[in-house]
């Protein structure tokens, strides 16, 4: 007989709670997006552009397998696989796909909210070409918020912790938000507009701003973050930022975009100096309009996780390895 002591009773408790997210947000999300969930490969072959390259120096855990004459390497995110996956499914304009995605990234530097094991819920749709403005954009970020509102509303009807949160989004764009605040770190500035507002979107992320650094770097080859936009700024891309009570933070749950077309991407792989990626597979294909236009981007699992439950640190919710001083 297993006797259960009250902190297996509460680890116990924290799984059900766990569980109730997981299935119910990528349901609510896939409802409002027009997604249709499909299976998502762990390791992609190498060299092909394929797998992500997030900052450009992280290294993907590469291997061989028997009977396979190239080596492969296990994903790091799915951002550039989703959109050739939309090719090949024929989806047709505003519908797409949701994937459950799991990636190691065995260079992350480990913290609360980061570990070396990454779970995301991957989603990507098809867009126009009018698609390609920040309205839609802001739309969609919307329509993801709405479905995080419907999982705390579950989750309070479940008799599970719920959270007081604002009823929409903020927007701002990172240049404007640099002007707001500017003698803090990009990250102090993430504080303290997410304090603010609870909730909030901070566009154009990933090229330089006026004091020529950038808020965070991105990669030259999914989002993009040099076409100029209606509002007068460049980007159209950006990240979904909340309030963290538990940890009297702000909390990155979510990095969107709409994708390059061939001209951004030509653009941004000058901009970083990676003009040789263009004879790779995927990008080949971009450039030559071979896929199609579509936005689309990573929502943690749990850090949605950590955050509608309030924890304190992601190992609370993911099994993983840590260094022995957490």
């Amino acid at each position: 007989m297993i006797t259960l002591t009250a902190k297996t009773n509460d680890i116990l408790h924290l799984e059900k709670g766990i569980s109730l997210i997981k299935d119910y947000f990528p349901a609510r999300l896939s409802q409002r997006l027009s997604l249709t969930k499909v299976s998502a490969p762990l390791f992609v072959q190498s060299g092909t552009g394929f797998n992500d390259d997030l900052n450009g120096v992280e290294k993907p855990v590469k291997f061989n397998l028997k009977n396979i004459p190239y080596p492969v390497e296990i994903v790091q995110s799915l951002a550039k696989w989703k959109r050739m996956r939309l090719h090949q499914l024929g989806l047709e304009p505003e519908q797409g796909i949701v994937t459950d995605m799991r990636a190691i990234r065995p260079d992350e530097v480990v913290s609360p909210i980061h570990s070396f094991y990454v779970d995301q819920w991957d989603w990507e749709k098809r867009i126009l070409v009018e698609h390609r403005r920040i309205s839609y954009l802001k739309e969609t970020v919307e329509q993801i918020y709405q479905a995080i509102l419907d999982t705390n509303a579950m989750l309070e009807e479940a008799h599970e912790k719920s959270l007081d949160l604002p009823s929409s989004v903020y927007f701002i764009d990172s240049e404007t938000l640099l002007k707001r605040y500017p003698g803090l770190t990009p990250k102090e500035r993430e504080n303290h507009i997410a304090k603010e507002y609870g909730a909030v979107f901070i566009m154009g992320i990933g090229g330089l701003l006026s004091d020529r650094a950038v808020h965070d770097d991105r990669a030259p080859d999914y989002d993009d973050w040099s076409t100029a936009n209606e509002e007068g700024f460049n980007g159209l891309n950006g990240d979904l930022i909340l309030w963290n009570p538990a940890m009297n933070s702000a909390l990155e749950l979510s990095s969107m975009g709409i994708r390059v077309d061939a001209g951004a991407l030509r653009e941004q792989l000058s901009l970083k100096d990676c003009g040789s990626r263009s004879e790779l597979l995927f990008h080949s294909n971009v450039l030559n309009d071979v896929y199609p236009l579509s936005m689309g981007g990573g929502i943690g699992q749990s850090r949605l996780c950590m955050f509608l439950l309030q924890r304190k640190h992601i190992s609370d919710v993911q099994s993983c390895i840590w260094p022995e001083n957490i």
